[in-house]
């Protein structure tokens, strides 16, 4: 009889389900389901009903045990990613009191200066916490209930994140790890502990309604009866303490030890790294997370990526293919041509208002392959941003692995090679959160039965690289883009007051 584990990776399009080989590693079939926003929210709104991950998981659970021919007795522990500071607010009952607002949801800018002034400003913040309380994280979603709808704020009893909503469901548990609590600001990072300032500022109650916190290598429980009974699996299935889907795709990427970085390539887009020691940014840009292997995991995250080069694409009507094709015809810098990507505002740098700027657009760069490459370049060079400021605190890649959607491309492969200066490669097993929670459900397992084993031995025994996809830099192509960077850098820092006039002459 096999061992089989489960990796869920739930996102903000769908949910996926991965069935791992428990001696082998080997991924042995997946199964998702999509589901999409909430449609007609006011502008910056980004929201989603908790209970079509939970819809989406089971669907997508029991079609991957389908097409792996699994039984319920070879599955022994199951692992769940989730989308980031998601707010998923429970009643007494635990039930869901409104729709999740998710890691996107830019809406909550002020509250974010609320909490923060509160603290003393950004710089005290960050002395406190270790981290800056950004439009993106949690907190400020939770005093946004409390400004905007009282009534709901009154009935919360429980706050969760989407992953920890995932383990409820599964286990009828509320707890939180240290890497996605890491993520929604209210964590004192270096102690792993709630910062009871930052708790302070929002509500003298805040503390009661957060779950407990557990350390990464501890499970969450077991599957409870009714929902071990909607899946076809058995009560004694081990739920491991799961994490954020970063924390999780870095242990799907082999990201467990110094020197490798991983980049994200999604419809946000990320980078990070694993640390023995926090690494605070004083400036607030690198987020100061925890990691879900019980160390740190400094990480930068734009959130326009696949957003943008996903629009381009489609306005040209082309297929990802054609759209590949078409860029690689124009030259390393588009002739000019750069987008400043910030189509659904921006995070790193932190620019809540921004929109999408094209610069350099005249007769000779007006062309599909000009606007294609430059969506590609764009989105590359606002993480490339996130990286300088990544090794200016110390963290240097030896290599990049790349993985999302974006890493499937061998043009735009070439051109993150360019952008970062560094080798990038793609790894056997694309679907890094996805199998990054199938590890750590592993670990989690094995270290149940007695073993001390530890998370690098498994993801160095498991965690293959894609050699034949290896982009190397081009020292040519790499001095275009260093210019390009400087050019980008520039137009961000001029048009943030022009940012904030738009927006306020859009709202009225």
């Amino acid at each position: 009889m096999r061992t089989l584990v489960l990796g869920i990776d739930s996102g903000t399009q769908s949910t996926k389900v991965l069935v791992v080989d428990a001696r082998s590693g080997k991924a042995l079939a997946s199964a998702s389901q999509s589901y999409g926003l909430i449609p007609n929210l006011p502008p910056g709104a980004k929201e989603q009903h908790p209970a079509s991950w939970r819809k989406a998981t089971a669907r997508a659970l029991v079609e991957a045990l389908r097409l792996a021919k699994a039984a319920a007795a070879e599955v022994k522990a199951i692992g769940v990613s989730g989308q980031q500071h998601g707010f998923v607010p429970l009643d007494k009952a635990g039930e869901v009191i409104r729709p999740a607002k998710l890691w996107c949801d830019t809406s909550t800018a002020a509250e974010c200066d609320q909490i923060m002034s509160a603290l003393g400003g950004p710089k005290a913040t960050i002395k406190k916490q270790g981290i800056a309380v950004l439009p993106g994280f949690t907190a400020s979603k939770i005093l946004w209930l409390k400004n905007h709808e009282p009534k709901n704020f009154a009935r919360l009893a429980t706050v969760l994140l989407p992953h920890d909503y995932l383990n409820f469901w599964l286990t009828g548990r509320k707890t939180m790890e240290y890497g996605d609590a890491s993520g929604t600001a209210l964590l004192d990072v270096r102690r792993r502990k709630w910062c009871e300032a930052t708790l302070k500022a929002i509500d003298a109650g805040l503390a009661e309604k957060l779950p407990p916190l557990i350390s990464s290598d501890q499970p969450a429980g077991t599957l409870q009866s009714s929902t071990a009974r909607e899946l076809g699996l058995g009560a004694e299935v081990l739920v491991s303490a799961g994490g954020g889907d970063n924390m999780m795709g870095a242990i799907g990427t082999g990201n467990t030890r110094a020197g490798v970085i991983t980049a994200s390539f999604g419809t946000s887009g990320t980078i990070y790294a694993c640390c023995e020691q926090p690494v605070i940014d004083p400036q607030g840009e690198i987020a100061a997370f925890c990691d879900s292997t019980n160390r740190w995991l400094p990480l930068l995250c734009t959130m326009n990526v696949t957003v943008a080069t996903e629009m381009m694409r489609k306005d040209f009507g082309m297929s990802p293919p054609e759209f590949d094709a078409k860029a690689a015809q124009a030259p390393a810098g588009a002739g000019g041509l750069f987008l400043v990507p910030y189509l659904e505002g921006e995070r790193t740098p932190n620019v809540p208002d921004g929109t999408g700027v094209l610069v350099g657009v005249n007769p000779n760069t007006f062309r599909a392959e000009h606007f294609a490459r430059a969506a590609l370049e764009g989105v590359t060079l606002g993480m490339n941003y996130g990286l300088r400021r990544l090794a200016g605190l110390g963290v240097k890649p030896r290599q990049i692995r790349a993985t999302g959607g974006g890493s499937k491309s061998r043009v735009w492969r070439q051109i993150m090679a360019d952008v970062f200066n560094a080798e990038v490669v793609t790894l056997q097993v694309s679907e890094g959160a996805a199998y990054g929670a199938a590890l750590q459900a592993l670990w989690c397992w094995r270290r149940q039965q007695g073993e001390k084993v530890a998370i690098g031995d498994i993801t160095d025994q498991f965690v293959k690289v894609n050699r034949s996809e290896t982009a190397r830099p081009r020292p040519a192509n790499v001095a275009v883009y260093r210019e390009l960077q400087a050019l980008q850098d520039e137009a961000s820092l001029a048009l943030r007051g022009v940012f904030a006039r738009h927006r306020r002459f859009v709202l009225g």
